[in-house]
């Protein structure tokens, strides 16, 4: 079986580090992915992905990336689940980041991260 993501976009926001009690780093970010094709008015449909980066491909993102910047993400998908105030179970999905390649940042040369 194989669940892997390859995605290229752009950021939607400034990405911020965040550090839970155990010290490991995350952030979560938006990559906004347009589609290869148009829809019946023309224009090409955009896709709002949120990917979770970890440790140190989060503080480098942060640290190397902003808003508007194209980056590669290679990743897996994850479904979670949780219960709304009605009981009801709603899902939600993410792309954890594996590896990030900065495409286009103030950095003229595009930078790999890789999680280790």
């Amino acid at each position: 079986m194989l669940n892997q993501v390859v995605l290229v976009g752009r950021l939607t926001k400034d990405p911020e580090v965040k550090v839970l009690d155990n010290g490991k780093k995350y952030t979560s970010i938006i990559v906004a992915v347009s589609r290869s094709y148009k829809n019946s008015d023309g224009l090409y449909d955009t896709d709002f992905v949120k990917c979770t980066l970890w440790n140190g491909i989060a503080a480098n993102t942060c640290e190397y990336c902003h808003s508007g910047d194209v980056v590669g993400i290679k990743g897996r998908l994850q479904v979670n689940s949780y219960e709304d105030e009605n009981k009801e179970v709603k899902y939600s999905t993410e792309v954890v980041a594996e590896k990030v390649t900065f495409l286009s940042t103030k950095n003229k040369e595009p930078k790999e991260i890789k999680e280790n």
